[in-house]
């Protein structure tokens, strides 16, 4: 507990800038399983970057590949292909080592679900084969009768993270994304053990549009986010609200383990759930989920049933 008041009690101290990096929207884009590397332009314009030569996976991010791509952007903007509209969005980066997800980080998330307030940030995993493109279909499991809604703000590490101190934390950031963190309540809360069992079924990890660099995000803690079902405003909010902040997340989350380039951090979601309802309306076949964040554009999932 020492150690963590010691961390949160900084969160609001200047940091010391570095230099600035490379500002840049990554996307991945083409049929699932075969998603092919690209980068959005600041006029919405899809540009193909097969001729990189690399995916956006963990040795990507390890060995510098932020800043190559900057200089490849550089030389290769007016002449590298573009991307057709009609064309899949994958989720920005390729399957990560773990996706850590962080429980209760909202005081009236906490609230309406009746958990106790946290002391300290509580901590699950999430499978990364239920990695998504933002606006895939996400399909109810077998025998699922509770899907929910999360919108969350995802941290994708640049830089492989163990023991980080707070004040140094975002400096292990590649970027940022919208993550909607679907969840089966009642796989989640009613079949024994962990969280897990109702996080990780396939398609509950949409991500994106896109992946945008730290420094085109300045401050994640002042992101206003939203999340409507078929047109209703369910969830508004702010990273503002967060109980623990980014920087306190990705040092913390390096505490127990080690954070990997690539890897990803949900960093929780706040009030306006189905649970949380007096008579909670979870979704149906058919129904359509649109999420997003400021900067970090928005997603739309439809709703399918499971089929064989």
């Amino acid at each position: 507990m020492e150690r963590l008041r010691g961390i949160v009690a900084k969160r609001n101290e200047p940091r010391k800038r570095k230099a600035k990096g490379s500002r840049m929207k990554l996307i991945r884009f083409g049929e699932q399983g075969s998603e092919k590397p690209g980068i959005l332009l600041n006029d919405q314009t899809r540009l193909d970057a097969s001729g990189f030569g690399r995916d956006y996976d963990e040795a990507f991010f390890a060995s510098g590949g932020l800043q190559a791509l900057d200089q490849w952007l550089t030389q290769n903007a007016s002449s590298a292909p573009r991307v057709h509209s009609t064309v899949r969005w994958g989720a920005p980066i390729s399957r990560p080592s773990k996706t850590v997800c962080i429980g209760l980080n909202y005081r009236d998330h906490a609230a309406e679900t009746n958990a106790k307030i946290p002391d300290e940030p509580v901590i699950f995993l999430k499978a990364t084969s239920a990695l998504a493109g933002p606006n895939d279909a996400v399909v109810i499991p077998r025998d699922a009768e509770k899907l929910d809604w999360e919108a969350e703000l995802a941290v994708i590490i640049g830089k492989r993270a163990s023991y980080v101190l707070r004040e140094e934390a975002l400096e292990h950031v590649a970027g940022y994304a919208v993550h909607n963190d679907y969840s089966e309540r009642d796989f989640q809360l009613h079949r024994g053990g962990q969280w897990v069992k109702g996080k990780s079924a396939d398609t509950f990890g949409p991500l994106g549009p896109f992946l945008a660099t730290r420094d085109e995000i300045p401050n994640p803690g002042s992101l206003g986010m939203w999340l409507k079902v078929n047109g209703d405003l369910r969830q508004k909010s702010t990273t503002a609200n967060m109980i623990f902040d980014v920087a306190t997340l990705v040092s913390y989350v390096s505490q127990f383990m080690t954070l990997l380039p690539g890897d990803l951090i949900s960093t929780g979601t706040p009030g306006g759930v189905a649970m949380g309802m007096k008579t909670p309306a979870y979704l149906r076949p058919g129904d359509v989920v649109e999420l997003g964040i400021d900067g970090l554009g928005s997603a739309r999932q439809k709703v399918a049933a499971w089929r064989r």
